[in-house]
């Protein structure tokens, strides 16, 4: 009996040692998920930390690009105006000289054919300058009319010219750079 009894003890003694040990790889097994936990959510933390940086470091940079934008339109729009302030400078520069010889002509002409000859003169100069701008005349006198270039002030019935036909012009009609500035005022033949 006394080795039953033994026996008995020594199988109680045995599973307490095991609860024992069970018991203290649950305590262990919950420090090391507990701890695995702690870092998990540190890990987290962190890198929750970093991307809010990265985001705070995204609106930092999209603030200065909008004020740049913001800075370069404003810039811009002034150069813009500037440019269209001062867009016919270089064409009155030029004129300009002409200006100063008409001047000159009206002060110093003696006799009236000086005076014509003067002008004439002028008149060529200034041509070449205009036509250096772009400036072109739209020829009318013997042309088929055409709407886009001419404005039909008088409508003539002609067996002379053919319908359509430009039969004088009245006014000078000027394109600049192919785009027309002043129409053609002519009298058009329609039969």
């Amino acid at each position: 009996m006394a080795n039953e009894k033994e026996e008995k003890d020594s199988k109680k003694t045995t599973e307490k040692s095991e609860k024992k040990n069970l018991e203290k790889d649950e305590k262990k097994s919950k420090k090391l998920n507990k701890k695995s936990k702690k870092d998990e959510l540190a890990k987290i933390k962190e890198d929750l930390e970093k991307k809010e940086e990265e985001l705070a470091d995204c609106k930092s940079l999209t603030l200065r690009q909008q004020a740049d934008f913001e800075n370069y339109k404003k810039f811009s729009e002034k150069q813009k105006s500037e440019l269209i302030k001062y867009a016919n400078e270089e064409l009155i520069t030029n004129l300009l000289d002409c200006y100063e010889d008409l001047e000159r002509v009206t002060e110093n002409s003696q006799t009236e054919e000086d005076a014509i000859e003067a002008t004439k003169l002028i008149y060529k100069k200034m041509t070449k300058v205009l036509e250096k701008e772009g400036l072109k005349v739209i020829p009318a006198k013997g042309e088929k009319f055409d709407p886009y270039k001419h404005e039909a002030l008088l409508v003539t019935d002609s067996d002379e010219y053919e319908n359509n036909e430009i039969i004088d012009e009245l006014m000078k009609g000027y394109t600049l750079k192919d785009k027309v500035i002043k129409y053609s005022k002519v009298n058009v033949c329609k039969k």
